[in-house]
Protein backbone atom coordinates (compact mmCIF):
# COMPACT_ATOMS: atom_id res chain seq x y z
CA UNK A 1 0.00 0.00 0.00
CA UNK A 2 1.66 3.22 -1.01
CA UNK A 3 1.78 5.66 1.53
CA UNK A 4 0.05 9.37 1.28
CA UNK A 5 2.76 11.79 1.01
CA UNK A 6 0.29 15.01 -0.11
CA UNK A 7 0.35 15.81 3.93
CA UNK A 8 3.78 16.23 5.64
CA UNK A 9 4.99 12.99 7.21
CA UNK A 10 6.45 14.88 10.48
CA UNK A 11 4.52 17.44 12.19
CA UNK A 12 7.40 18.19 14.20
CA UNK A 13 10.26 18.41 11.68
CA UNK A 14 14.17 17.67 13.28
CA UNK A 15 16.31 20.05 13.93
CA UNK A 16 13.53 22.70 14.14
CA UNK A 17 14.31 26.00 12.91
CA UNK A 18 15.72 27.06 16.32
CA UNK A 19 17.81 24.15 17.23
CA UNK A 20 19.53 24.69 13.97
CA UNK A 21 20.14 28.45 14.89
CA UNK A 22 21.53 26.85 18.19
CA UNK A 23 23.57 24.58 17.04
CA UNK A 24 25.17 23.20 14.25
CA UNK A 25 23.96 20.48 11.42
CA UNK A 26 25.02 19.33 8.13
CA UNK A 27 23.09 16.77 5.42
CA UNK A 28 22.89 13.57 5.89
CA UNK A 29 24.91 11.84 3.01
CA UNK A 30 23.40 8.84 2.13
CA UNK A 31 22.85 6.83 -1.33
CA UNK A 32 19.48 5.12 -1.50
CA UNK A 33 20.17 1.52 -3.48
CA UNK A 34 17.89 -0.18 -5.38
CA UNK A 35 15.73 -3.19 -3.69
CA UNK A 36 18.46 -6.19 -5.22
CA UNK A 37 21.72 -4.11 -4.18
CA UNK A 38 20.48 -4.16 -0.52
CA UNK A 39 19.05 -7.39 -0.77
CA UNK A 40 22.32 -8.53 -1.77
CA UNK A 41 24.43 -6.37 0.32
CA UNK A 42 22.51 -7.79 3.53
CA UNK A 43 23.25 -11.44 2.54
CA UNK A 44 26.60 -10.92 1.93
CA UNK A 45 27.06 -8.82 5.50
CA UNK A 46 25.05 -12.20 7.06
CA UNK A 47 27.62 -14.61 5.22
CA UNK A 48 30.78 -13.26 6.61
CA UNK A 49 29.08 -12.45 10.59
CA UNK A 50 27.76 -15.87 10.72
CA UNK A 51 31.42 -17.37 10.23
CA UNK A 52 32.85 -14.76 13.43
CA UNK A 53 33.57 -17.43 16.24
CA UNK A 54 35.08 -17.30 19.64
CA UNK A 55 38.81 -18.78 19.61
CA UNK A 56 40.23 -19.61 22.90
CA UNK A 57 43.73 -20.62 21.37
CA UNK A 58 45.61 -18.00 19.12
CA UNK A 59 48.70 -17.73 16.97
CA UNK A 60 51.38 -15.67 18.46
CA UNK A 61 52.52 -14.08 14.86
CA UNK A 62 52.28 -10.46 15.06
CA UNK A 63 49.30 -8.28 14.12
CA UNK A 64 50.49 -4.59 12.94
CA UNK A 65 48.92 -2.19 15.42
CA UNK A 66 47.47 0.01 12.48
CA UNK A 67 44.98 -2.97 12.33
CA UNK A 68 43.76 -2.31 15.81
CA UNK A 69 43.77 1.90 15.48
CA UNK A 70 40.86 1.22 12.64
CA UNK A 71 39.25 -1.75 14.85
CA UNK A 72 39.15 0.76 17.96
CA UNK A 73 38.27 3.35 15.17
CA UNK A 74 34.88 1.63 13.41
CA UNK A 75 34.39 0.95 17.06
CA UNK A 76 34.24 4.70 18.01
CA UNK A 77 31.11 5.56 14.99
CA UNK A 78 28.50 3.61 17.13
CA UNK A 79 25.73 5.64 18.93
CA UNK A 80 25.80 6.91 22.20
CA UNK A 81 23.80 8.62 24.80
CA UNK A 82 24.24 12.26 24.58
CA UNK A 83 27.24 11.60 22.12
CA UNK A 84 29.16 11.63 25.18
CA UNK A 85 31.38 8.43 23.38
CA UNK A 86 31.55 6.98 27.21
CA UNK A 87 34.57 4.13 26.32
CA UNK A 88 38.58 3.38 26.32
CA UNK A 89 40.50 0.74 24.60
CA UNK A 90 43.50 0.17 25.56
CA UNK A 91 45.49 -1.69 23.45
CA UNK A 92 48.01 -3.93 25.00
CA UNK A 93 51.51 -5.97 22.89
CA UNK A 94 53.80 -5.55 25.87
CA UNK A 95 54.54 -8.71 27.00
CA UNK A 96 55.22 -8.27 30.57
CA UNK A 97 51.80 -6.60 30.99
CA UNK A 98 49.91 -9.47 29.38
CA UNK A 99 51.84 -11.74 31.57
CA UNK A 100 50.45 -9.24 34.73
CA UNK A 101 46.90 -9.09 33.30
CA UNK A 102 46.99 -13.25 32.70
CA UNK A 103 48.13 -13.82 36.16
CA UNK A 104 45.64 -11.57 37.91
CA UNK A 105 42.54 -12.81 35.50
CA UNK A 106 43.71 -16.20 36.57
CA UNK A 107 43.62 -15.69 40.29
CA UNK A 108 39.96 -14.46 39.74
CA UNK A 109 39.27 -17.73 37.92
CA UNK A 110 40.73 -20.26 40.20
CA UNK A 111 38.19 -18.54 42.39
CA UNK A 112 35.49 -18.74 40.30
CA UNK A 113 35.90 -22.30 39.06
CA UNK A 114 37.62 -23.99 41.92
CA UNK A 115 36.29 -22.47 45.23
CA UNK A 116 32.71 -22.13 43.78
CA UNK A 117 32.23 -18.64 43.26
CA UNK A 118 30.26 -19.76 40.14
CA UNK A 119 27.18 -21.30 41.47
CA UNK A 120 26.30 -24.74 39.99
CA UNK A 121 24.07 -23.73 37.25
CA UNK A 122 26.69 -21.30 35.96
CA UNK A 123 29.16 -23.91 35.79
CA UNK A 124 26.28 -26.35 33.97
CA UNK A 125 26.08 -24.02 31.32
CA UNK A 126 29.56 -23.49 30.89
CA UNK A 127 30.30 -26.87 30.55
CA UNK A 128 29.75 -27.70 26.61
CA UNK A 129 32.48 -24.72 26.25
CA UNK A 130 35.25 -26.64 28.09
CA UNK A 131 36.50 -23.11 29.99
CA UNK A 132 38.41 -23.27 33.19
CA UNK A 133 40.88 -20.85 35.03
CA UNK A 134 43.65 -21.40 32.69
CA UNK A 135 43.19 -18.29 30.70
CA UNK A 136 46.92 -18.51 28.39
CA UNK A 137 45.15 -17.05 25.32
CA UNK A 138 45.88 -13.64 27.32
CA UNK A 139 49.31 -14.05 26.56
CA UNK A 140 49.86 -16.04 23.60
CA UNK A 141 47.41 -13.18 21.54
CA UNK A 142 50.06 -10.85 20.16
CA UNK A 143 47.31 -8.03 21.63
CA UNK A 144 45.02 -7.78 24.28
CA UNK A 145 42.56 -4.79 24.05
CA UNK A 146 40.64 -3.56 27.48
CA UNK A 147 37.60 -2.00 27.02
CA UNK A 148 36.59 0.41 29.88
CA UNK A 149 33.29 2.04 30.08
CA UNK A 150 33.47 5.78 31.86
CA UNK A 151 30.48 5.94 34.07
CA UNK A 152 30.83 9.53 34.23
CA UNK A 153 33.07 12.33 32.66
CA UNK A 154 35.82 13.59 34.26
CA UNK A 155 37.28 17.10 32.64
CA UNK A 156 40.58 18.21 33.16
CA UNK A 157 39.54 21.05 35.49
CA UNK A 158 38.38 17.95 38.08
CA UNK A 159 35.18 18.43 37.71
CA UNK A 160 32.53 15.67 36.57
CA UNK A 161 29.68 15.19 34.15
CA UNK A 162 26.89 12.62 34.02
CA UNK A 163 26.96 10.25 30.63
CA UNK A 164 24.10 8.71 30.37
CA UNK A 165 23.18 5.09 28.80
CA UNK A 166 26.83 4.13 29.46
CA UNK A 167 26.39 -0.20 28.89
CA UNK A 168 24.21 0.17 25.83
CA UNK A 169 26.56 2.73 24.80
CA UNK A 170 29.59 0.75 25.27
CA UNK A 171 28.01 -2.99 24.52
CA UNK A 172 27.05 -1.11 20.71
CA UNK A 173 30.71 -0.18 20.25
CA UNK A 174 31.94 -3.44 21.61
CA UNK A 175 29.81 -5.34 18.92
CA UNK A 176 31.41 -2.89 16.10
CA UNK A 177 35.05 -3.73 17.55
CA UNK A 178 34.39 -7.60 17.39
CA UNK A 179 32.38 -6.86 13.68
CA UNK A 180 35.47 -5.26 12.26
CA UNK A 181 38.54 -7.22 13.42
CA UNK A 182 36.49 -10.87 12.02
CA UNK A 183 36.03 -8.27 8.83
CA UNK A 184 39.88 -7.71 8.86
CA UNK A 185 40.30 -11.66 8.77
CA UNK A 186 41.27 -11.28 12.23
CA UNK A 187 39.64 -13.26 15.52
CA UNK A 188 38.76 -12.10 19.17
CA UNK A 189 37.26 -13.31 22.47
CA UNK A 190 35.13 -11.18 24.47
CA UNK A 191 36.48 -12.30 27.89
CA UNK A 192 35.13 -11.03 31.14
CA UNK A 193 37.04 -12.39 34.60
CA UNK A 194 34.81 -11.82 37.58
CA UNK A 195 35.45 -9.38 39.18
CA UNK A 196 37.78 -7.08 36.95
CA UNK A 197 38.41 -4.60 39.01
CA UNK A 198 42.40 -5.50 38.97
CA UNK A 199 42.29 -4.19 35.35
CA UNK A 200 41.42 -0.80 36.32
CA UNK A 201 44.75 -0.91 39.00
CA UNK A 202 47.19 -2.60 37.02
CA UNK A 203 46.53 -0.42 33.83
CA UNK A 204 46.74 3.23 36.05
CA UNK A 205 42.96 4.17 34.63
CA UNK A 206 41.24 6.81 36.50
CA UNK A 207 38.52 6.31 38.66
CA UNK A 208 35.86 6.90 36.66
CA UNK A 209 36.63 4.55 34.39
CA UNK A 210 35.37 0.61 34.59
CA UNK A 211 36.23 -2.89 33.18
CA UNK A 212 33.50 -3.41 30.22
CA UNK A 213 35.02 -6.53 28.36
CA UNK A 214 38.92 -7.50 27.18
CA UNK A 215 39.92 -8.88 23.74
CA UNK A 216 42.51 -10.97 22.98
CA UNK A 217 43.33 -10.48 19.24
CA UNK A 218 45.17 -12.86 16.69
CA UNK A 219 44.91 -14.97 14.19
CA UNK A 220 43.60 -18.54 15.07
CA UNK A 221 45.84 -20.82 15.53
CA UNK A 222 46.18 -23.22 12.81
CA UNK A 223 43.89 -25.87 13.45
CA UNK A 224 42.28 -24.63 16.42
CA UNK A 225 39.07 -26.11 16.88
CA UNK A 226 35.75 -24.34 18.96
CA UNK A 227 32.35 -26.13 20.32
CA UNK A 228 29.93 -26.91 17.48
CA UNK A 229 27.49 -24.64 18.69
CA UNK A 230 23.99 -23.94 16.91
CA UNK A 231 22.77 -20.32 16.82
CA UNK A 232 18.64 -19.59 17.59
CA UNK A 233 16.57 -19.73 14.90
CA UNK A 234 15.18 -16.44 12.77
CA UNK A 235 12.07 -16.94 14.34
CA UNK A 236 13.07 -17.76 17.79
CA UNK A 237 14.56 -13.85 17.86
CA UNK A 238 12.63 -12.04 15.61
CA UNK A 239 9.08 -10.91 16.41
CA UNK A 240 7.39 -8.67 13.09
CA UNK A 241 3.81 -6.49 13.63
CA UNK A 242 2.64 -5.86 9.89
CA UNK A 243 0.45 -3.79 8.69
CA UNK A 244 -3.11 -6.18 7.88
CA UNK A 245 -4.49 -3.86 5.79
Amino acid sequence: MDVDQTEPLYRYPYPSPELADQHPFVAHEHQRLEDGEMSRRAKAFLALVAKRRSVRMFSSDPVPRDLIEVAVAAASTAPSGAHKQPWTFVAISDPRTKARICEAAEAEEHTNYLQNRMNAEWQESLAPLGTDHHKEFLEVAPWLVVLFEQRYELRTDGSTRKNYYVKESVGIAAGLFLTAIHDMGLAALPHTPSPMAFLRTLLGRPENERPFAMFPVGHPLPGVRVPDLQRKALEEVLIVLERSD
